[in-house]
């Protein structure tokens, strides 16, 4: 089994990616030397913008994809919410930028007022986390766009800011930079439709797998982590050249950062993989490759540092909660490798 088998062909998005990213840019110049102006490219985490005072704004949207789905078979929505804040703060932070505001937009199918307020539950848990305000939002009925009655999508849009000179790019990376790991809290919000499709032929999504200590519904809707104080305190005490999100496309979305610099990374070794992956892995009989392009296999967010501070952000991450470690260097050639399978 593959991704792309699965109903979502990575490579082709990229590809529509790229098409759009050139249209869309055709419109900075209706910003040409007034406040708003755009400062970088579209194609990093986040859409860079300059408000003329030092500073730039950093603008993320994103959604929590299938898994809502999981949610709407377990009638759990508490936590979705969570996903869909970490999902753009996640993203913000690696261009340096603190978040500050979040606004949701909730399409549903048929209004319900129980599932709204669980929802609202995780948007406000997840924006505490994140250290955002959430300053408005939208809910749309839509009964003729969506597929059933209790068809829903949750989509977040954010902002952060972030003083020009202290951008993180990862244009100053270098070579023999190391990558710092952070874990992941399981799937987190990427490859559902892979993994529904090779897990729910397999177990009732409330069964109880020892491998997990718990049910595959309750796995699959563990919250995304949020980890925007540990990294923006890494970023301020810190010599830190890159910040990498792993979500989708896995460990091939490093090349959007270490790219900056023309240089490549490579990943030797990673943490025991978790169990959610390898029970993916062995019901789809998906290569390692696919899995590493695909999963953040128990790596949700990497840093990209000097080797001389490599222990110390370790060390931070641990005081904050967080497991952390060196999975790997930055090298001259192109690309991202993992365990020597080239991901991109």
């Amino acid at each position: 089994m593959t991704y792309a088998r699965a109903g979502v062909d990575v490579s082709q998005v990229r590809k529509s990616h790229e098409v759009l990213a050139r249209r869309l840019e055709s419109t900075f110049k209706t910003r040409k030397g007034k406040v708003g102006h755009p400062v970088f490219p579209i194609g990093h985490y986040a859409g860079l913008v300059d408000l003329n005072d030092g500073r730039v704004l950093s603008l993320h949207t994103d959604s929590v994809g299938t898994k809502v789905i999981i949610a709407q078979l377990m009638r759990k929505y508490d936590t979705i919410g969570i996903d869909c804040v970490a999902m753009c703060a996640n993203d913000l932070i690696c261009t340096g930028a603190e978040p500050i505001s979040f606004l949701d937009y909730l399409a549903m199918a048929k209004h319900d007022r129980r599932i709204v307020e669980e929802i609202a539950l995780g948007l406000v848990e997840g924006a505490k986390q994140a250290g955002m305000a959430i300053v408005g939002g939208e809910t749309a009925i839509v009964p003729d766009l969506l597929s059933n009655d209790g068809g829903l999508d949750l989509v977040g849009m954010a902002a952060g800011i972030c003083k020009e000179k202290e951008l993180i790019l990862g244009d100053e990376i270098r070579n023999g930079d190391v990558l710092v790991g952070v874990a992941s809290s399981g799937i987190h919000s990427n490859g559902l439709t892979l993994a529904r499709k090779t897990l729910l032929g397999e177990y009732k999504l409330r069964e109880n797998v020892p491998e997990l200590g718990r049910s595959i519904g309750e796995e699959l809707l563990e919250p995304t982590r949020i980890y925007v104080k540990p990294v923006l305190e890494a970023t301020r005490k810190f010599e830190v050249h890159g910040l990498a999100h792993i979500t989708g496309g896995g460990f091939a979305k490093l090349d959007r950062v270490v790219g900056q610099a023309k240089l490549g990374g490579d990943i030797t070794q990673l943490p025991p993989t978790p169990g959610i992956f390898r029970i993916i892995q062995k019901n789809g009989r998906i290569s390692d490759r696919e899995m590493y392009r695909t999963f953040n296999m128990g790596v949700g967010f990497i840093l990209i540092c000097p080797q001389k501070t490599e222990d110390a952000i370790i060390r931070l991450f641990v005081r904050h909660g967080h497991n952390a470690f060196g999975i790997g260097r930055v090298e001259k050639n192109r690309g991202i490798r993992v365990k020597d399978k080239v991901v991109t």
